[in-house]
């Protein structure tokens, strides 16, 4: 038997005057985007800017259902977008936001399984890395350099 240990490096920052000035924009987008989540159900808005490597950048908001797995998360709708709309171009990094109508969200929300498969895609396919930017209401923003670090035993095509 043998044990692995696996890591990754997290930066933290205690405020979004840390963060620079591209990073600085793409939570803002992102934080103006959770503004138009609807989220009637779990009361809890999320919002995601996926900044392109052509400049551009693309939003995407919760959309929830009555029946719940009919909605989607907001880094689903912003990277299904992106690809949509700009196919083939490459994803430089993601800022998600969240926040609730009824509590204050002071701790970065991490994508979930789903999201972490779907971006998890989109960084093997074009074979470089895709940052993330995690952010609460308020608080620390917390900053990986890739989503393989957050799914390190991720699933892929090199497994059918």
């Amino acid at each position: 038997m043998q044990k692995r240990n696996i890591t990754f490096e997290l930066t933290t920052f205690d405020s979004l005057e840390e963060l620079s000035s591209e990073d600085a924009n793409l939570m803002a987008e992102a934080v103006a985007a959770r503004k138009n989540a609807y989220a009637p159900y779990s009361n809890f808005q999320v919002g995601a800017a996926v900044l392109l490597e052509n400049g551009e950048i693309v939003i995407g908001n919760n959309q929830e259902n009555a029946s719940y797995p009919s909605g989607l998360c907001a880094e689903r709708v912003a990277v299904f977008y992106a690809g949509a709309k700009y196919p083939g171009v490459g994803i430089k990094s993601i800022a998600i936001t969240a926040t609730s109508t009824t509590y204050q969200l002071t701790e970065p929300a991490a994508p979930c399984g789903n999201c972490r498969q779907s971006i998890s895609e989109y960084e093997v396919r074009q074979k470089s890395p895709i940052a993330l930017l995690m952010m609460g209401e308020t608080g620390k923003i917390l900053k990986c350099d890739s989503m393989a670090d957050i799914l390190p035993l991720g699933f892929d095509s090199s497994f059918l």
